[in-house]
């Protein structure tokens, strides 16, 4: 089974010059969904992960179906202004714009290992503010993991320090 030919494609979306490649075929059909989960635990021990990370709101979907997966929690990284009780926010720059994400304060433990799990890898921006904010909490970024890499946009760079596993890469 070939995942590229499950990711839907929307021109101008959100705006003219972009090309929107969606992975909610994937979600859809359930021998997809389940190849992904399995391709990421073979790219991933189960003994280097404490905890799922998912950024809103894609990324949620994937981090719990691993989380599911490998037996461990899952933890969400939201949009300013989401989340309950004490947060710690950073402001970054997405293909866009300016955004802000947080994460609570007490929802990691210093030296926790967490894979940060989005749908997919454009500029970078969302992914590296992802990491720092796990990494504030003194939680350690053991890697990445996305469905789907627009190597064109090269946010690979702002994540280099890290181990990174794309499925479908365009």
């Amino acid at each position: 089974m070939n995942l590229k030919d499950k990711v839907a494609e929307y021109p101008n979306f959100p705006k003219k010059g972009i090309l929107f490649r969606d992975f909610s075929p994937i979600l859809k059909d359930p021998s997809s969904l389940s190849l992904v989960v399995d391709e990421f635990a073979k790219k991933y021990h189960p003994n280097d992960i404490d905890v799922f990370a998912g950024i809103e709101s894609r990324g949620f979907i994937l981090a719990c179906a691993l989380a599911q997966k490998y037996n461990k929690g899952m933890i969400l990284l939201r949009k300013a202004g989401k989340l309950p009780g004490k947060t710690v926010k950073v402001s970054y720059s997405i293909e866009y714009g300016k955004a802000q994400m947080e994460i609570q304060k007490t929802a990691l433990e210093k030296n926790e290992r967490v894979l940060i799990c989005d749908d997919l890898l454009a500029t970078g921006g969302t992914a590296k503010a992802a990491a720092k904010l796990v990494e504030k909490l003194g939680a350690k970024v053991i890697g990445f993991a996305f469905i789907i890499e627009l190597t064109s946009l090269k946010g690979i760079e702002k994540i280099k320090e890290y181990r990174t596993e794309s499925l479908v890469v365009y």
